[in-house]
């Protein structure tokens, strides 16, 4: 018979077991938990991480200069060594275009009052052969994979177009602001083929890719453990067309007429942001943008179309009638 002593000794190293087996199986790792950071802060190290990338790796320009019959047409990066130490970097590419644009703190919840400069930069490795591009505020569709510098894929839309709008802002999908920001510099390609089996087929969309600083991203929110806090990404894009004056809450506006404060992000122009309930809910998205109870499309002028044709003043101030709670 066991006596007591050994009975507990038993008890103890089961315990440990039982204890380790609880750690080894309490599922997948979690994304790590990294302290907040101000956007000042992490902006300049964001900025230096993408041109190190962009100094050190080439796109396959060649390819797009000089197409085989068989080229698939997809960009593709490549480190800058040993056979292909002669190649032009994607940084001095001619086709790399570069855009400032001030990120505000409140956009992430941050109540320090920062605004700062993110530096977004567009790889234009064909343009498209439409004469248009898309706004901030219109549908656009299109093909895209989103990873981030080490090279892991976080998000792969390739197979079948789909259709996004550039502004609404994805919970931990692909959308983000600087995607929707960059795609305003290409144009799209030709009208679509239906190829009888459900699906269309696009010719001469604009190639590319956008990176951009994590402030134009995610910031300090993980997207599973693919894309951790504070990360700079990357999306190859494909432009195959996109919907002009996209009127997304269909309020009679175009979508990009309702930037009331210029600043090309229209997730921050919000009406009647002191009601507790539209809080969240930006113009654009919003059918009765000033909360009156008069939906919108009543309080602007409309073409015999029933298309958008221009704002509505009844009061003598400057505010439109559909923002203007008195009116």
């Amino acid at each position: 018979m066991m006596n007591v002593k050994n009975f507990y000794w038993v008890v103890f190293i089961a315990a440990a077991i039982w204890s380790c087996k609880s750690d080894d199986d309490s599922g997948p790792p979690q994304p790590e938990r990294v302290p907040p950071r101000l956007l000042s802060e992490q902006v300049n190290e964001d900025d230096a991480e993408i041109v190190a990338f962009l100094k050190s790796h080439f796109y396959n320009y060649e390819e797009f200069q000089s197409p085989a019959d068989d080229f698939d047409y997809q960009i593709r990066f490549d480190t800058i060594a040993g056979n292909n130490a002669d190649k032009i970097s994607i940084f001095d590419s001619p086709n790399l275009i570069t855009e400032t644009i001030k990120v505000s703190s409140e956009s992430f919840g941050r109540t320090d009052g920062e605004e700062i400069d993110h530096v977004l930069y567009v790889l234009m490795a064909r343009q498209g052969a439409s004469d248009k591009t898309p706004s901030i505020g219109d549908n656009v569709i299109l093909r895209l994979e989103g990873f981030v510098l080490n090279g892991n894929l976080f998000e792969s839309v390739i197979n079948q177009p789909t259709k996004i709008n550039l502004s609404v802002l994805g919970d931990g999908g692909f959308n983000t602001y600087g995607l929707g920001r960059g795609m305003q510099y290409f144009k799209t390609g030709t009208d679509p083929v239906e190829n009888g089996d459900g699906t269309f087929s696009y010719q001469g969309y604009g190639i590319g890719a956008i990176f951009m600083p994590s402030g134009l991203g995610y910031f300090s929110q993980p997207i599973s453990n693919l894309v951790p806090p504070y990360a700079p990404l990357v999306f190859k894009v494909d432009a195959f067309s996109y919907e002009p004056n996209t009127d997304l809450d269909g309020d009679g506006i175009p979508s990009i007429l309702e930037d009331v404060n210029n600043n090309g992000n229209l997730n921050d122009d919000n009406t009647d942001s002191e009601d507790e309930v539209r809080s969240f809910i930006p113009n654009y998205q919003d059918a009765d943008d000033d909360n009156d109870g008069i939906p919108t499309i009543e309080e602007i002028n409309l073409k015999e179309d029933g298309s958008y044709d221009s704002f509505r003043f009844t009061d003598d101030d400057d505010i439109p009638d559909h923002l203007d709670i008195d009116s």
